[in-house]
């Protein structure tokens, strides 16, 4: 494989891929409590939070990717075993009640906010310290995206 040759070091490429690789396993796990939900709510509005559930698990499954994509960019691996994302998220696989729904999405809501206050650590930590703006860049990308996210279920809480 050729090296990536970018003015970034050796070392500083291999501490912002491991990051995204962590951020991966944590989208991942987002993703499916998402799917979970989409699966499982019931009540009042069924299909309305059905239906809200798949835009937002389809929207994580495009995010899941680019986040793969940037650490192959960098010219590492990502992960993709379950037991590799299980290993290092900082995201819990809470079980919640199915038939509560705002608790549902409070949990989903409380696990995108989550990721955003880890984006906006880590990408200054990328920045500042790895000095790779790019992958900065990219993860304020999808902070702003969970954002959105979070907002979205928040709306459904009020």
């Amino acid at each position: 494989m050729i090296k990536t040759n970018i003015e970034i070091s050796d070392a500083n490429l291999k501490e912002s891929a491991t990051l995204l690789n962590t951020l991966l396993a944590d989208e991942f796990v987002l993703y499916t409590k998402t799917r979970n939900a989409h699966w499982n709510i019931q009540g009042p509005g069924f299909y309305e939070l059905h239906k809200f559930f798949e835009d937002q698990y389809d929207e994580l499954a495009g995010m899941i990717d680019e986040v793969a994509e940037r650490v192959r960019q960098l010219g590492h691996f990502a992960i993709g075993t379950l037991k590799d994302f299980i290993a290092i998220t900082r995201m819990s696989e809470s079980n919640y009640e199915f038939s509560n729904q705002q608790q549902i999405v409070r949990t989903l809501l409380e696990d995108h906010e989550t990721i955003i206050r880890i984006l906006r650590r880590d990408a200054g930590q990328v920045s500042d310290k790895y000095k790779d703006m790019g992958t900065s860049d990219f993860m304020t990308g999808l902070m702003e995206k969970h954002e959105k996210m979070a907002w979205m279920l928040r709306a459904h809480l009020n």
